[in-house]
């Protein structure tokens, strides 16, 4: 691998392989003239959506010979499927031959397959699942959303420090604002590993503002919002439905009557600038945080243009060395963490 940033697709991957897969990839090319894609999958499959790349376009196609079903086992998937091209790709970045996969594949599996090939980085005991959300000042990324259902404190703190790092190298934000997700903002709500996790990211030197609520994910006042898999997975797909629940109810309003047709048809700029802001496409991405490499899971039913969102998010964290300053970040707060845990039992004692 050389100076060009070269990230490998599970071309076969998702509800739609390669049919989505190459002209995101092709895509992406146009904007991104610097950097080369891998095309891993079967060579019969990909070959027929070359059509539309351009001579020379930076794309080569890796044959692998069997793919992860979506409904498939995760133990199967590593077990019996040790060419699929989910799993070739994420071995081209283990071999350093590409700097990040991108994969619409089941979840699971590529969650199993990573962990076991890239191994996590050290002090991180749990790889979590991180994305943005779209919120009133533009977006709020939250985690875990899936891979780790229980958690202890030390959990939440570690997922805390790497989805802030990610998010000051990624969006920018100097000093990110984190908050715990719970069922109220007062210090006597929220279980054991919640209010444990709440005085560990106090102590830390992370932007903590303390409990956050579900509302409080879209409005703008917090950029990470941290919480375990379970409860992250059950407010994401909570919000997904909402978001679906609302664009149902417009269509029906707007189609009741002509007079409500001739309405939407003037509201219609107002309706398109709304449609953009919440479109799911455009947030297309979930990183893999706590890896010895960039993995990001794209949604298994992506269209070309959230396909192609995905790798604009490899490229980012590719570009941003994310996994070097998530790893340099970790051991700080770690270090830090276990001195206040002996802090604590020695004023117990």
């Amino acid at each position: 691998m050389g100076t060009r940033l070269t990230i490998a697709l599970d071309a076969m991957g998702g509800d739609h392989g390669p049919s989505v897969v190459v002209p995101a990839a092709l895509g992406f090319l146009r904007q991104r003239p610097d950097a080369e894609l891998i095309l891993v999958g079967r060579e019969e499959a990909i070959q027929p959506h070359l059509k539309e790349a351009a001579p020379g376009a930076a794309l080569r196609i890796h044959h692998a010979t069997q793919e992860v079903a979506m409904d498939e086992l995760p133990s199967r998937a590593l077990r019996n499927k040790k060419d699929s091209s989910m799993r070739v790709a994420i071995d081209l970045v283990k071999r350093g031959e590409a700097d990040a996969c991108v994969s619409a594949g089941n979840t699971g599996a590529l969650m199993a397959t990573a962990r076991f090939v890239l191994k996590t980085l050290a002090q991180v005991d749990r790889p979590a699942i991180i994305a943005a959300v779209p919120s009133l000042d533009g977006q709020t990324h939250m985690l875990d959303l899936g891979a780790n259902v229980d958690c202890t404190a030390e959990h939440l703190l570690q997922f805390a420090v790497m989805g802030s790092e990610l998010v000051r190298a990624v969006v920018g934000i100097a000093s990110p604002r984190v908050g715990l997700l719970n069922i109220g903002q007062e210090e006597i709500k929220g279980n054991e590993q919640v209010r444990q996790a709440h005085e560990l990211l106090a102590a830390s030197s992370l932007n903590y503002i303390g409990y956050v609520e579900g509302d409080d994910i879209y409005v703008g006042e917090v950029d990470l919002v941290v919480t375990d898999g379970f409860v992250g997975n059950v407010a994401l797909k909570t919000s997904e439905g909402a978001a679906k629940f609302m664009a149902h109810l417009l269509r029906q309003h707007f189609n009741r009557n002509l007079l409500s047709r001739l309405a939407a048809l003037a509201a219609l700029p107002v309706l398109r600038g709304f449609r953009r802001t919440v479109d799911p496409r455009r947030y297309n991405g979930a990183s893999l945080l706590g890896l010895q490499g960039i993995v990001i899971k794209s949604h298994g039913g992506a269209d070309v243009l959230a396909f192609e969102n995905a790798i604009h998010i490899a490229a980012k964290e590719i570009n941003t060395k994310v996994i070097a300053r998530i790893q340099h970040e970790v051991a700080a707060h770690l270090n830090l963490a276990r001195g206040f845990g002996l802090e604590q039992q020695r004023a117990v004692g």
